[in-house]
């Protein structure tokens, strides 16, 4: 089961609105593909999140692009930024990237966006099947949120 990030921020706003934040305070992720043999691939990426869809944009026939089409399977993580102290925690989403070929849509996202060469890019947008938050709290516990679609959030604490 996948939906997109405005099911996903429907359902879960607070927690929505956290990502968002984590993701928004650097500009390059690491996003985790499969290559051809099935070994994991990690290279950085940025991410928009724009008209109620997460957003992969990639120069053209990049390896971490043509991964994709072959299984669109990702996992996304933000950028942990300097030091240690991780504000906002650590966060993830995993799930399914369908690439996005529709003239209009790639368009309107390139006006938006203004990537280095308009008329040459792939385009996905992000179907979600995880997110989890991990972070510290009260100074004691290491807690995890994790989300799936039609299951809600689950917390759990570790000392």
């Amino acid at each position: 089961m996948t939906c997109n990030w405005e099911a996903f921020a429907t359902a879960e706003p607070d927690l929505a609105a956290t990502v968002e934040k984590r993701f928004g305070a650097f500009t390059h992720h690491i996003l985790a593909t499969l290559r051809k043999d099935g070994s994991p691939r990690t290279t950085g990426l940025e991410v928009r999140f724009l008209h109620g869809e997460l957003w992969l944009g990639m120069m053209p026939n990049s390896l971490k692009a043509l991964d994709l089409r072959r299984d669109p399977r990702f996992a996304l993580q933000a950028n942990p930024g300097a030091g240690t102290e991780m504000a906002g925690g650590d966060v993830r989403i995993a799930g399914r990237a369908v690439e996005v070929r529709d003239p209009a849509t790639v368009a309107r996202y390139a006006d938006m966006v203004s990537p280095p060469d308009p008329d040459a890019f792939h385009l996905f947008r992000a179907e979600l099947t995880e997110v989890v938050r991990t972070f510290v709290e009260d100074e004691k516990y290491l807690a995890v949120q994790l989300w799936k679609p039609g299951a809600g959030v689950r917390v759990t604490r570790r000392t």
